[in-house]
C-alpha cells in the first residue's frame, strides 16, 4: 500500500515537473523578429538560423523578408521588427540620427573580387550604348529607392570618373523585382542590382553585366541594426551578436576563404540557396565579403553619412556617433 502511494506521488511530482519545463524554457528564450532580404549577402543570418546558432544563444528568431533595404529600416523604427540586417540607406541613417534605431554590427562589404552590386544594361536597343559602369552618365538607371545603396554606389562611380551625379536619371522602382521587369521591357537603360538578383536577370536575358561596384570602389555596404524598443535590452542584443558573429566567421572561413574543401562548403551553400531561392552553384558565384567578426569600416560609414547629407538625402545635425551603438561597435 505504501509502495503504491509513493509511486503515485512520484508520478504526480514527475508530471508537475514536466509541465513546468515548457514554461521555464519559454521564460529563457527571447523572441526576435529579424528583417532581411533574400540575398547571399544575408548568408550569415541564414546560417545562424538554420544551424541553430540563434537558438543556442537563447533566441527564438523569426526571419521577416522584404523586397528592398529601406523598408527594413522603417520596420525597425516602427517596431514591426526588432533587428534588421541589410544595406545602408538614407532612410536608415535618418532614422538612426533620430534615435529610432542603432547600428550594432557590420554585414557585407564591397571588396574587389567579391561580386555584390552589379551595374547592368537592358538587352533592349536602348541599352546598347552602355559598356562600362561609368556609362550610366546621361542614362535612365533603375534603382529601388532614392537614397538606396544602389544610389550611393552610383555616386561612387560618378566621383571616380568625375561627372556630376545629377547627369544620371535615377528611376526609383521600389523593389528589385520591379527593376528586373523594367530591364526586361527596356523601360530603363540600365540598373544597379545585388548579385543574387542580377545573376537571374542576366540568365533570363533581361540584362547584361557592365561591371561590379566592388571593383570600382570598395565600401561598407550593410549593417545589423536594432530598433529603439530592443536596443535597451543589452543582454538580448549580446545574444544576437554572439550567434550572428559566429555565423559571420563561418561564412568568412568556409565560403570567402580560398582553398576550402567542397565537402565543407557544399552544406553551407545549400542552406543559403534555400533562403535565396537559388541553386547552390549560383550562390557560390555571388558570395559577398563578410568580416569574420562582423566589424564595421567606420571611416567609410562616416563618409556615407557626409555624402547623403551633402546630396540632401539625409538630415544634417548628426554624425557617426549618433548612428552606431558604442556598447557593441568598437574602433
Amino acid at each position: 500500500m505504501i509502495r503504491s502511494i509513493l509511486t503515485r506521488r512520484d508520478l504526480l511530482a514527475a508530471a508537475i515537473a514536466t509541465s513546468l519545463v515548457p514554461t521555464f524554457a519559454s521564460a529563457q528564450t527571447r523572441k526576435l523578429r529579424v528583417g532581411v532580404l533574400r540575398l547571399s549577402s544575408s548568408g550569415a543570418v541564414f546560417l545562424a538560423q538554420d544551424m541553430s546558432f540563434f537558438n543556442e544563444a537563447g533566441l527564438d528568431v523569426e526571419l521577416v523578408f522584404f523586397g528592398a533595404a529601406q523598408p527594413i529600416a522603417v520596420a525597425a523604427a516602427s517596431g514591426d521588427i526588432d533587428i534588421g540586417v541589410t544595406a545602408f540607406t538614407a532612410g536608415l541613417y535618418n532614422l538612426a540620427g533620430k534615435g529610432a534605431l542603432s547600428v550594432i554590427a557590420g554585414q557585407s562589404r564591397e571588396v574587389p573580387g567579391f561580386p555584390l552590386d552589379a551595374f547592368l544594361a537592358t538587352t533592349k536597343p536602348n541599352g546598347d550604348a552602355l559598356k562600362k559602369p561609368q556609362d550610366i552618365r546621361g542614362k535612365r538607371i533603375g534603382i529601388t529607392q532614392v537614397g538606396s545603396s544602389f544610389h550611393f554606389v552610383s555616386g561612387l562611380v560618378a566621383e571616380k570618373y568625375k561627372f556630376p551625379l545629377s547627369e544620371v536619371t535615377f528611376v526609383p522602382l521600389q523593389s528589385m523585382g520591379n527593376i528586373v521587369s523594367a530591364l526586361q521591357g527596356g523601360a530603363v537603360d540600365g540598373a544597379v542590382l545585388p548579385a543574387t538578383v542580377a545573376s537571374g536577370a542576366i540568365a533570363s536575358g533581361a540584362a547584361r553585366l557592365l561591371g561590379w561596384g566592388s571593383d570600382e570602389a570598395p565600401w561598407q555596404i550593410g549593417a545589423a541594426f536594432a530598433s529603439a524598443k530592443v536596443k535597451a535590452d543589452e543582454a538580448t542584443i549580446g545574444k544576437f551578436l554572439t550567434a550572428y558573429k559566429r555565423a559571420c566567421k563561418l561564412f568568412h572561413d568556409k565560403l570567402d576563404a580560398k582553398g576550402v574543401a567542397e565537402a565543407e562548403r557544399a552544406p553551407l551553400l545549400e542552406i543559403i540557396a534555400r533562403y535565396t531561392n537559388q541553386k547552390p552553384e549560383a550562390v557560390a558565384k555571388t558570395l559577398a565579403f563578410v568580416e569574420p567578426d562582423a566589424k564595421l569600416d567606420l571611416p567609410n560609414v562616416a563618409h556615407q553619412i557626409d555624402w547623403y547629407q551633402a546630396h540632401g538625402f539625409v538630415d544634417r545635425g548628426f554624425g557617426l556617433e549618433q548612428v552606431i551603438d558604442r556598447r557593441f561597435v568598437k574602433d
